[in-house]
């Protein structure tokens, strides 16, 4: 039996009851249905969403074709368990994402929960493939909140303050940031200077004899949307080869049309030996999944890898869909457009405003980075914070991001109709004023 409840007020005081307060909300409205990129509150109250579930839809809310595979599904089973009796949707998804993940070699897939699941499982399987142990991810680098994800992460704040001890054998390498360069030093220096940092890292910290894998996100997600140029990641990809080690694209965040392509590792002429991928892959359903050599993804034994509701038929049944919006509605070359339109605007308002720094943009993966002027660079987050506490009282869903939490991040559906981007843009920009 559902309780109906009569306002925001009662459901917002029963959330400070019983919902812990560690659940952080960016808004206290409650949500009463969504379509595209419009949200309706129980109040009849309408959201522009710019958020997309911290970059979960990609094709938007309850798009109709992954409504229709999802009530199909449900009308047949909900979950057998496919540790139990296989089904369709989970093998067919493998073999989809097995055909659009970069790589032209023999490929298997395999799925779990969430995208921490996904990273923690591509560790176990680069450990059993490599007999070594030690893990190496990047610094402003993120990838979950499990305890594993947690020691991977750069931000101490909130994501691992109080939560340790973390797992042993994880290490953070260097990472460039290209808006804080040395002022002065040449951008070509600048990414020499890294990419010999992180190879000095392997002297230094951790001898790579000893690295099972190094997981890099394209673009980091959490750490401020930073993209790095493409001779550092193929110098990490190339490292990889020449010691042995494992190369994983987290590309979590960045996957399913984001960033103008359909994997964001697309842009830096590399192949990875494996990707984790989740958020957009299901459309909002819990949903995530390990890509790439079968030769390393064959190496473990049955029954040590999966789990009681890893890929879900549901949640299957809604990936296979989201792959053919994909194709049919071109949403791949939509986040170009719907990239640059926020791009334009954030320019012009960088005219206007002095703490607007750093606007970064790969397809529709666009940030802006807030400082207190544009020649000292040095960070705002109080001015960050206003800007989107302004945005979520009057009508726009917005995320903030960066290691030092002023950085704007914008991710919205790519889906998005030219009139609800032309309203969210006119939220922000009051919200900048």
């Amino acid at each position: 039996m559902t309780t109906a409840y009569i306002s925001s007020k009662e459901l917002q005081e029963k959330r400070q009851k019983y919902v812990p307060k560690g659940v952080s909300n960016g808004n206290l409205n409650i949500a009463h249905k969504a379509a595209g990129a419009t949200i309706t509150d129980i109040d009849g109250n309408e959201w522009i969403d710019f958020a997309s579930a911290i970059g979960t839809l990609n094709v938007g809310h309850s798009h109709p074709k992954v409504t229709e595979a999802v009530k199909e599904q449900v009308d047949r089973f909900l979950h057998p368990g496919f540790n139990v009796i296989m089904y369709e949707s989970y093998i067919k998804l493998a073999e989809r994402l097995c055909q659009i993940t970069p790589g032209d070699f023999e490929k298997q897939a395999i799925f779990f929960n969430s995208g921490a699941e996904a990273v923690e499982n591509a560790i176990k399987i680069s450990r059993r493939y490599t007999g070594r142990q030690a893990v190496v991810s990047f610094i402003r680098g993120y990838h979950g909140r499990t305890n594993l994800t947690m020691g991977m992460t750069s931000k101490v704040k909130p994501y691992k303050f109080g939560f340790g001890p973390f797992a042993p054998e994880i290490y953070q390498a260097p990472f460039p940031y290209m808006y804080h360069k040395p002022e002065g030093m040449t951008e070509e220096r600048y990414i020499d200077m890294k990419i010999e940092e992180f190879k000095d890292f392997f002297i230094a910290t951790v001898a790579p004899e000893t690295v099972a894998c190094i997981v890099m996100e394209p673009v980091q997600g959490e750490g401020g949307f930073i993209i790095p140029p493409k001779k550092f990641v193929q110098a990490v990809s190339e490292f990889c080869k020449e010691n042995g080690i494992v190369f994983v694209a987290d590309e979590i965040q960045t996957g399913f049309g984001r960033t103008g392509k359909l994997f964001a590792i697309d842009h830096f002429g590399v192949t990875p030996d494996l990707i984790t991928v989740s958020k957009s892959l299901a459309a909002g359903l819990p949903l995530s999944g390990v890509v790439g050599k079968k030769e390393i993804l064959n190496v473990a034994d049955p029954g040590e890898l999966g789990g009681t509701y890893a890929g879900n038929p549901v949640a299957c049944a809604a990936a296979l869909a989201v792959i053919d919006i994909m194709e049919e509605e071109k949403l791949v070359e939509r986040a170009e457009i719907l990239g640059q339109k926020i791009e334009e605007t954030l320019k012009k308002l960088a005219e206007k405003h002095d703490y607007v720094g750093d606007i970064r943009r790969l397809g529709a993966m666009v940030a802006c980075e807030i400082v207190e002027d544009q020649t000292t660079k040095r960070p705002n987050k109080t001015k960050t914070s206003e800007i989107a506490k302004y945005a979520n009282e009057n009508g726009l869903l917005l995320l903030t991001a960066g290691l030092k939490g002023n950085v704007i991040r914008f991710l919205t559906p790519l889906v998005m109709t030219d009139e609800e981007l032309e309203k969210g843009l006119t939220i922000l920009e009051k919200a900048f004023q």
